[in-house]
């Protein structure tokens, strides 16, 4: 993996993003966050849409959606063929998403996450190895394409 990660949110999510580039680039990480910016108000599906693309097209190895419930970015993330994006709460969730699901866009609920939390969820996420076995038939079993 060439350690490449696609950020993205709406307004509940600048914050933990940038907290969570800062962490990923003193890590090596090529992060690159896709916005917003700031807490105005928008559309989540204008930065899911950014983030998903580029999962599903390779150019990031990653990505991490975060919004106020979370299942916004993700249903739009999950419309994706090539991308399985699972929404976290906690990080025994976030290893099932991982281990079971092998998803590769992390979606936080900010507005129930602390940061720190939304911090360790995301070491977690990024730790945790796919189990594959009998989880690959089901894997392979998700998209509708």
């Amino acid at each position: 993996m060439s350690r490449k990660i696609a950020l993205g949110g709406d307004h509940a999510s600048p914050e933990y993003k940038k907290a969570i580039g800062d962490m990923l680039k003193a890590e090596g990480w090529n992060v690159k966050d896709f916005g917003t910016f700031t807490e105005e108000s928008v559309d989540y599906p204008d930065f899911a849409h950014q983030v998903a693309k580029s999962v599903n097209e390779g150019e990031y190895d990653l990505g991490i959606l975060i919004c106020g419930s979370a299942n916004g970015v993700a249903m739009t993330a999950n419309k994706y063929p090539n991308v399985r994006a699972g929404l976290c709460w906690n990080n025994e969730i976030v290893e099932l998403v991982r281990q079971h699901n092998n998803a590769n866009i992390l979606c936080i609920p900010a507005r129930f996450t602390a940061r720190q939390q939304a911090l360790k969820m995301v070491e977690t996420f990024l730790k945790t190895e796919f189990e594959g076995g009998r989880h690959q038939a089901r894997i392979e079993k998700i998209s509708c394409q």
